[in-house]
């Protein structure tokens, strides 16, 4: 049994990535339209990723992806500010400390960068993931920032970092 171990995204992985956001976010009864469902993007994550100042990061473990998350400059936003993008992880992955591994992951990414925030949205009945961020340090704002579609995501949380 390999161990679970957070990675770059490569370009074999689109299909795979795709496919567990879509899991995630059909379990969870999320709308399929303003939501990261919907995205184009989701089906080349590595290509939209393989630009300057945004990595995506997949989890794997005995050559399947269970989770996966990135950071990137926060879309129609003038500011120095990133985006905790599309951090989901299928059940079997839930529990086990890695949603913390991989904002950590995130998180350092974003320093490293140059980033002083991080910004995220979530859905209000994603209660497990906003303990997660919160413990994290993000904390609650009362708007959205930026302009990334997802109108049907009316839960926004910053970290400074």
């Amino acid at each position: 049994m390999e161990r679970a171990r957070i990675r770059e995204i490569r370009k074999d992985d689109n299909v795979k990535v795709a496919k567990v956001v879509r899991k995630v976010l059909e379990d969870l009864g999320v709308p399929k339209v303003g939501t990261a469902y919907a995205d184009t993007a989701l089906d080349s994550m590595f290509e939209n990723y393989d630009v300057p100042k945004a990595t995506y990061f997949v989890v794997e473990e005995n050559g399947k992806i269970i989770g996966c998350a990135g950071v990137a400059q926060l879309e129609n936003y003038e500011g120095n500010v990133c985006e905790l993008q599309k951090m989901y992880f299928l059940e079997e992955a839930r529990g086990r400390g890695l949603g913390k591994q991989m904002i950590n992951t995130c998180l350092q990414r974003a320093r490293e960068y140059g980033f002083e925030k991080c910004y995220l949205e979530t859905m209000p009945y994603m209660t497990d993931a906003q303990e997660l961020y919160k413990k994290a340090g993000f904390e609650y704002i009362d708007a959205p920032m930026g302009n990334t579609g997802h109108y049907s995501c009316p839960v926004w949380m910053l970290k400074t970092i």
